[in-house]
């Protein structure tokens, strides 16, 4: 692992070196970040993230959500102790435990930039033996100004303070556009390959609090060398051809009227994606006591389920003029669904198991309709209808409403969403084959009505939102780790709350969860999920050199109210409920030290440090204990060439 590492950085030092001198003389020129619309039919901008406050806060998994249950070591499988973060997408089963990791065509980003934009990041943690480690490189660049390429690629190499439980995920990502006038193009090709050790949990909590976290026993052991491994494949390309432009649209820094009726113009778009899904589960000794049932054969374990997709989308969509102060927008599209499924059907004594494969496919109609009213209103609808195929019958509906504010400290914008779907749950809750495990199902359509409402004003650095659901026929895994659907109605309620609050050179950032559900026993949930941080920020100026020094120094805790987590199945790789063991009531303290010279940001942090102090319940998924303190540092280089 640091052999990589250390090429890579040596490989890239040279233009690194040359970029610090050049970045004292000419500021960067980046255009532009976006990732694409739901639909793939819209650009939308988010920010490049070079921010210095909280840089300590570097894991990718918590920028997807606050706070994340894991099996206590970095890069193993997690779920969102947030109910309305987590993915629910029948597609995204076999990747939605690792989502927050992965390159995906739904989260591919692209660059628009006048220089080569380089970054890389790496933060390691803990002693050898034990150590945690996670590396990212980053390089983009323009072709012409129409023209961009650029790559991502992460490692987490995480070895696990308790026995067996080894991380080592390694995502990569390549991507292009071209962004003509008239001609549009968006490319990405995602490689990701994560591959988990299996130890089953620990035997004894007790032992935590008498022995080292090496010497505590787990259940699945040398014998068994459990591991699981996932890979995905994907493919998007996306090609629009808009007409009805007026060539002087192509200035850059001014706006023109387009001609015509309303400037009415339409673009037809072509949307390929390829996705590839595959699990593998190995257990060399799956006679060992921990699985009730052996289905296929006591002499090993090689389960492996794949699922494979194509989707190929055409679509119209058209709009006027954005520049005028009245806008109107839709689009229509079909989209056919070719997909194969593969897992073994157990048969006993025979090795490895009956292979099977099942062909399924869908046509999905699209629509989409939105309305901008000046630069301060809009109001967007857009909805999937499945016609014929697997799922005939699923719709998914989503509606928006968007309001900004020009206030003292800048803008607001306060957003009001809503959304009713109706889904045939994934198809590996409905049949699943291996060694350990095997379930056939006819489930019905889960039905969910969603509305929500937010308001963000970045200036007040305050952030709030309210979400609300109602679903029936919920489905997800029962106590004995087998799918499960609940017929009656639920009801879950979230309020999630940021701000950060400021005295002097004091600052207090807190983000605040409050949640609940109507039915305990089918989804329990913390009522309360704190995220703070407490920090002393200071600006030293070096008159001599004319130097600037960022810092910050504090404190971050974590800290939910009890409730039932979800426990961990490594033969399938699935959480699923259980009532016998609370989890939460329980601060997590990790002192950080922050610093920003120029574009190097750099931290050092020691995670968990009371650990013991406050007693030995620090597991957040059951007979899984959190990491005990450890030092961890790390350094973002962010460099123009």
């Amino acid at each position: 692992m640091k052999r990589y590492i250390t090429i890579i950085v040596l490989f890239l030092l040279p233009s690194g070196l040359y970029a610090q001198v050049k970045d004292t003389l000419v500021k960067p020129r980046i255009l532009k970040q976006w990732n694409l619309s739901r639909d793939y039919s819209e650009e939308k901008i988010i920010p490049i993230d070079t921010a210095f406050s909280l840089f300590h806060r570097s894991r990718i998994s918590d920028r997807f959500s606050p706070v994340n249950a894991s099996l206590g070591n970095y890069g193993l499988p997690l779920y969102q102790i947030s109910f309305f973060d987590r993915v629910t997408d029948p597609d995204r089963f076999l990747a939605d435990y690792y989502y927050p990791y992965l390159h995906l065509p739904e989260n591919a980003v692209f660059m628009n930039t006048q220089e080569p934009y380089t970054e890389l990041d790496w933060t390691f943690a803990g002693p050898q033996a034990t150590s945690e480690q996670a590396f990212r490189v980053r390089h983009s660049q323009n072709v012409n100004r129409f023209l961009n390429f650029g790559l991502i690629y992460d490692i987490v190499y995480s070895l696990g303070q308790y026995n067996y439980q080894r991380a080592e995920d390694k995502t990569f990502t390549f991507y292009t556009s071209y962004t003509g006038t008239k001609y549009k193009l968006y490319f990405s090709a995602g490689l990701n390959n994560i591959k988990s050790w299996e130890n089953g949990g620990i035997t004894d909590p007790a032992e935590l609090s008498q022995l080292n976290t090496r010497d505590v026993k787990t259940n699945l052991g040398k014998l068994n060398l459990a591991n699981s491994s996932f890979k995905n494949r994907n493919i998007l390309l996306v090609q629009r051809y808009t007409i009805g432009v007026h060539k002087a649209a192509k200035a850059d820094t001014t706006q023109h009227k387009k001609q015509g009726f309303l400037g009415l113009s339409g673009t037809f778009s072509h949307i390929f994606i390829f996705d590839y899904n595959a699990r593998r589960y190995k257990d060399e000794y799956p006679a060992s006591g921990f699985y009730d049932k052996i289905l296929v054969t006591r002499n090993f374990t090689n389960d492996s389920i794949y699922a494979r997709t194509i989707k190929n989308t055409l679509r119209f969509d058209f709009t006027t003029d954005e520049t005028r102060k009245f806008s109107l927008g839709g689009g229509i599209g079909i989209r056919n669904e070719i997909i194969r499924y593969y897992n073994i059907i157990p048969v006993i004594f025979l090795t490895p198991g009956y292979a099977s494969g099942w062909n399924k496919g869908n046509n999905v109609l699209l629509g989409k309709l939105y309305n901008s009213i000046g630069e301060k209103f809009r109001w967007a609808a857009s909805g999937e209808l499945y016609l014929t195929g697997y799922r005939a019958g699923d719709f998914d509906l989503n509606g928006e409403i968007d309001k900004s504010f020009d206030w003292k400290k800048g803008k607001s914008s306060w957003m009001i969403t809503g959304s009713v779907v109706n889904q045939q749950p994934s198809y590996w809750f409905q049949h699943w084959g291996s060694n350990n495990f095997e379930w056939n199902n006819n489930l019905s359509k889960e039905f969910r009505i969603n509305v929500g409402t937010g308001f963000s004003y970045p200036g007040r650095k305050f952030e709030a939102k309210f979400n609300y659901a109602i679903i029936k026929n919920y489905t997800d895994f029962d106590s004995t780790a087998m799918p499960s659907q609940y017929g009656a109605g639920l009801s879950v309620a979230a309020i999630y709350v940021k701000k950060e609050l400021r005295a002097w050179k004091f600052h207090l950032m807190n983000e605040v969860i409050v949640q609940k559900s109507s039915n305990s026993r089918v989804l329990d949930l913390p009522l309360a999920t704190v995220k703070s941080a407490g920090f002393f920020e200071h600006l030293f100026r070096f008159r001599s050199t004319g130097g600037k020094l960022y810092m910050q120094l504090g404190v971050d805790v974590t800290y939910n109210t009890p409730y039932h987590p979800y426990s961990y199945m490594p033969a399938t790789g699935r959480f699923y409920r259980q009532e016998n063991t609370t989890a939460g009531n329980y601060a997590y303290l990790n002192p950080f030290l922050n610093l920003k010279i120029k574009r190097t940001r750099l931290l050092i942090e020691f995670d968990h440090v009371n650990s013991g102090m406050m007693g030995y319940d620090y597991a957040m998924v059951p007979s899984y204990p959190m990491n005990i303190r450890m030092l961890r540092y790390g350094l973002s280089w962010t460099f123009y060439d």
